[in-house]
């Protein structure tokens, strides 16, 4: 397409979704038009990495108990419904195993971030951070694991983690001596050294008719933080008083903030698909992605 074939193109498409959009208020079209022309530094959803860190990628779960306050917005009604559609996005299946081969454990959900860059506890054991771990003998494995899992000569149940996005990797949900913990499954592979133990399974997946929901009575889109600065953003927003909800999920401190249009609401149905134009990451999208993947 030639730089000249752009603008007729835009135009063409914001005139065929005012069309589909039922838009015939003028205040609508010009929500959309100005939403496409936005100028803001949106970003791809992140990928998800293949790493033995829990936190190395979304943290979805926490969509199963998210507290009504962890939604901003200027109505308590929108962020309410807003909350009970987000809530539905992640199942959750505790299982409980008789017997586990701890060797099948490849992830952690404590970890210190600059340390999480290993995709195995093999590759992690040979790291920095784990060469005070020394395990040349099975006594050396029971101190090293001991740390990690007190009880574990008393056969004590352990708790582990899964999610769909994250495949078929599973994660022990404990939260201190995490070198000690990867060191010591590393050796018990090395070693082919089976070590079984009861366990509860937290299996986390994503809803196919939680997110075919969400998509119909929202968009919700990936919004950086400057976003909320923006005059022109926030004109679209504030003065013409639009239904909304925001949510910061993914965590850090430049991690994009999902913003929650309904789509009920011809105002706010078009500031979306606008924002959509302008390049705003659509998270359902993102989601049903991970899903299909999964």
């Amino acid at each position: 397409m030639s730089l000249s074939e752009q603008p007729s193109t835009l135009s063409a498409r914001l005139a065929t979704l005012a069309q589909r959009l039922g838009l015939i208020r003028r205040g609508q079209r010009q929500i959309l038009e100005r939403a496409s022309q936005l100028r803001l530094p949106f970003s791809p959803m992140p990928q998800v990495r293949d790493s033995i860190y829990w936190q190395d990628g979304p943290q979805l779960e926490r969509l199963i108990d998210l507290p009504r306050s962890a939604l901003s917005g200027p109505v308590q009604e929108d962020k309410a419904q807003a909350h009970a559609m987000l809530v539905r996005v992640i199942d959750t299946q505790q299982q409980q195993l008789t017997s586990l081969d701890l060797r099948l454990i490849d992830g952690l959900s404590t970890c210190n971030p600059e340390q999480a860059n290993h995709t195995s506890f093999e590759a992690f054991a040979a790291s920095e951070p784990c060469r005070q771990v020394r395990i040349i003998s099975y006594k050396d494995f029971v101190k090293s694991i001991s740390q990690a899992l007190p009880r574990f000569l008393a056969g004590e149940r352990i708790n582990l983690r899964q999610a769909s996005w994250r495949g078929e990797r599973v994660f022990w949900a404990g939260e201190q001596h995490s070198e000690a913990f990867a060191c010591a499954i590393a050796y018990a592979r090395r070693r082919e050294l089976e070590v079984n133990l009861p366990a509860e399974l937290s299996h986390y997946r994503l809803s196919e008719q939680g997110l075919n929901d969400l998509q119909q009575h929202y968009h919700v889109l990936a919004m950086p933080n400057v976003a909320w600065s923006d005059p022109a953003f926030m004109a679209l927003l504030l003065d013409n008083g639009l239904p909304y909800a925001r949510l910061a999920l993914l965590g850090g401190p430049n991690a994009a903030e999902f913003l929650l249009l309904p789509k009920h609401s011809s105002e706010a149905n078009a500031l979306g698909e606008g924002l959509r134009l302008a390049g705003a990451p659509d998270v359902v999208a993102y989601l049903k992605q991970l899903r299909n993947h999964s």
